[in-house]
């Protein structure tokens, strides 16, 4: 009995075989005759692309997973980048400001350095500028080593800003125009008017809101006009005649009306030096 039905199993396989053949033997010679594929052909073909579909759905969402992944790396490493750049390209913005900046205050001194025919010039950096002394000194970088003496004017820009004051081996102390302490040694300056006449006095004050000089002890009675020029005027034997300080601005009287008061704009801008020129006289020169 199980013979039977072993054999039974063997011949159904076989039929199976053979209407299967059959059925793509007759396929294969339908299709080459039809532009479209029979029923069997059909059916077999949706459900193997259904199988594909089903398998690529998972392997899609994953490469494109990936993809995702791979382009937010990408993202983030540009982005990195970028900043960096950004970053150093402010950095150089700021350096070339400062270094404009920098040439700018250089060429003013050059300029400067032109008209001391009489002097050889030593230029100097502020090192030091303390609040609390903010408008009476400054500390520079040149000292005795650099031929710096005391009371050797001190000029920046275009104009006298102050005198050396203390000297040290590599670095020296600048008294500034607008020290208006009891204690400050006074400058002595004069103003040449448009008639050709000199007059004489010392800076005695300095407004530090309006940035200007003021110049008392004024006993002449000549005409004194807005924009003649100040300068020093040597008396004293302390600071060279000669040296230009700024231009006249306003006059006045003082507070007891027995001198005249004058006001005046300095040259240099006093309330921001960083650079400075120190005036040595030739003769006094270490060179």
């Amino acid at each position: 009995m199980n013979k039977f039905f072993s054999n039974r199993r063997l011949v159904i396989v076989i039929v199976c075989l053979i209407v299967s053949f059959g059925l793509m033997s007759v396929s294969v010679m339908i299709r080459d005759k039809k532009s479209t594929p029979p029923l069997v052909q059909q059916f077999g073909n949706d459900v193997v692309g259904l199988v594909n579909r089903v398998v690529a759905w998972p392997v899609n969402g994953l490469k494109g997973s990936i993809t995702g992944v791979s382009d937010l790396l990408n993202t983030y490493q540009e982005n990195t980048r970028l900043k960096g750049q950004v970053q150093k390209l402010a950095q150089t913005q700021v350096h070339d400001q400062a270094v404009s900046q920098e040439n700018k205050k250089l060429k003013k001194e050059l300029k400067l350095t032109h008209s001391l025919t009489d002097y050889e010039s030593v230029n100097a950096s502020v090192i030091a500028r303390t609040p609390s002394s903010w408008q009476d000194q400054v500390i520079i970088d040149k000292g005795s080593s650099a031929g710096i003496k005391k009371n050797m004017p001190v000029l920046s820009g275009s104009g006298l800003v102050g005198r050396v004051s203390e000297v040290n081996r590599t670095n020296s102390k600048v008294e500034l125009l607008s020290n208006s302490s009891e204690s400050a040694n006074r400058f002595a300056v004069s103003i040449t008017n448009k008639s050709g006449e000199v007059i004489n006095g010392v800076i005695t004050g300095y407004n530090n809101g309006s940035n200007r000089i003021e110049m008392g002890n004024v006993t002449s009675k000549k005409k004194i006009e807005k924009g003649d020029k100040v300068v020093t005027s040597g008396l004293g034997g302390v600071m060279p005649a000669g040296l230009y300080v700024g231009t006249v601005t306003t006059t006045g009287t003082s507070d007891y009306g027995l001198s005249s008061k004058i006001t005046i704009k300095p040259a240099a801008d006093i309330s921001d030096l960083s650079v400075v020129t120190v005036a040595v006289r030739q003769a006094q020169s270490t060179n």
